[in-house]
């Protein structure tokens, strides 16, 4: 049996839903999708996600700031459990994390942290960081687990329209922030669209200001980042740009 697994940053649930969101969906008809940036509480989130009534739909949100951050899995596969966060306090106010367990693996959707203006949040990211690749070893020492969601990071200069502008400047492109990717990637999990596709040029962010989505000045901060055990069963890793 195949699985469809899709990951979509859809800056505001309760705004998508009346863009498209549900065609597009139905267009890509996966098994499970994994939302972040759904900036709605419990409730709202709840009433936006059930016009999918396919999907069984697992909500984190943000109690720290309302219409911030929030995460979201809909799967039509009922999972074996379903947990939120990492359990430290200090990472687990602003909804970034759901993990959901099968019965052959764990998928982990995130929205990790932006480091913010001026890199103001650059030193809690890199903690951040630390603690979320503990937390992804010890669901991976039980069982194998996939990642997927936006890691806020651009690995290497292939996956930047402006890298040399960017390097160290930009929240999502610091060293700092790369060598978090880095360490995941040294620790069992593989980029699994840069491993099937090594060479090409996919975005998928643009910056909302200077028609950066037409002139395709973008960045590739989105993944599915796949335990080594499961890559000989991917078959496929793809970034709809449309």
């Amino acid at each position: 049996m195949s699985l469809k697994l899709v990951s979509w940053n859809v800056n505001g649930i309760r705004a998508i839903v009346k863009k498209g969101f549900l065609d597009s969906v139905a267009e890509m008809s996966p098994d499970i999708i994994c939302l972040q940036e759904t900036k709605a509480q419990l409730e709202d989130a709840q009433t936006a996600l059930s016009l999918l009534p396919d999907y069984k739909s697992y909500i984190n949100y943000s109690k720290a700031r309302k219409g911030y951050s929030g995460t979201a899995i809909l799967t039509k596969q009922e999972p074996i459990n379903v947990t939120q966060d990492m359990g430290i306090e200090e990472h687990d106010q602003e909804g970034r994390i759901v993990t959901a367990e099968f019965d052959k693996f764990f998928l982990l959707n995130v929205y990790t942290p932006n480091s913010g203006s001026g890199l103001k949040r650059l030193d809690y990211r890199e903690t951040w960081d630390a603690a979320f690749l503990d937390y992804m070893k010890t669901l991976e020492a039980k069982k194998p687990l996939i990642v997927c969601g936006d890691l806020n990071v651009a690995h290497e200069d292939i996956d930047i329209a402006r890298g040399k502008q960017n390097y160290n400047k930009s929240a999502g492109y610091t060293q700092r922030e790369i060598d978090g990717l880095e360490r995941y990637l040294s620790n069992g999990w593989v980029d699994s669209f840069r491993k099937l596709y090594p060479e090409e040029v996919k975005y998928s962010y643009w910056n909302q200001m200077f028609n950066s989505r037409e002139r395709n000045v973008g960045w590739r901060i989105d993944y599915f980042l796949v335990s080594d055990k499961l890559m000989p069963n991917l078959k496929d890793a793809a970034i709809y740009n449309e």
